[in-house]
């Protein structure tokens, strides 16, 4: 880690736990070692930087639609935490490529499968690229959700601090377990992935993911045995 991302990177958490209450207890369970998929959901632009700073010191990447890169600032900070920049819309081929090498080099990659912030926070219809992903690289992927975000800018404007919840499920591995993989099958994949996201949030939030009943756990293989935590 240079100088600059150090300062950068803990004046951002510093301020951001002025702005919030941050209840992060839950990352310790977020593994130390070894490549991960933490699949998230999205609700506003505030939890990129949060929980960027929030999982230091690992080494984590993650994708950023690619306008992003417009904004001269946001461009600097974003090269700065080695984001990579995804053309929303299209098979981005460099993107995915990049994100597989991130994984083969033991990183953590984020993917919000949503593609687009809610604003309200519930979660919404998602895609397949997480399939795509865990599939092709073999990592294991973790739910992480977070709620109380969105609430943020109409809490900064009458000056009011934040809470920011953060609950962390439990990983697994996709497993095709030899059935061919068609789109039917990717679909219940997602699917399966998305309701494990929203089993770990209140009712409330669970959007399009809220019938519990529908959930199924046909491809997941949850891990058992031990994983390295921070701390």
């Amino acid at each position: 880690m240079s100088l600059t991302h150090w300062v950068v990177t803990y004046s951002i958490k510093g301020i951001l736990r002025i702005l919030c209450r941050v209840h992060d207890d839950p990352l310790h369970l977020v593994p130390a070692n070894g490549p991960l998929i933490l699949v998230c959901n999205h609700i506003n632009s505030i939890e990129v930087p949060l929980m960027y700073s929030h999982l230091q010191p690992r080494s984590i990447t993650g994708f950023a639609k690619a306008e992003t890169w417009d904004n001269p600032l946001m461009a600097v900070l974003f090269n700065l935490w080695g984001a990579i920049p995804l053309h929303r819309g299209e098979a981005d081929v460099v993107a995915i490529k990049k994100g597989l090498e991130a994984l083969e080099a033991g990183k953590i990659v984020v993917i919000a499968p949503e593609g687009t912030r809610s604003g309200h926070g519930r979660l919404q219809g998602a895609y397949a690229g997480v399939v795509l992903m865990a599939l092709r690289s073999q990592a294991p992927l973790l739910p992480l959700v977070y709620y109380g975000g969105e609430n943020f800018r109409d809490n900064l404007r009458h000056l009011r601090r934040t809470d920011f919840y953060i609950s962390v499920g439990q990983p697994f591995h996709l497993d095709a377990d030899g059935v061919k993989v068609d789109r039917q099958v990717r679909q219940q994949m997602l699917e399966e992935i998305m309701y494990q996201l929203a089993s770990l949030m209140p009712e409330r939030y669970r959007g399009v993911y809220s019938d519990q009943a529908k959930a199924t756990q046909s491809f997941l293989r949850f891990n058992r045995d031990p994983i390295m935590l921070n701390g």
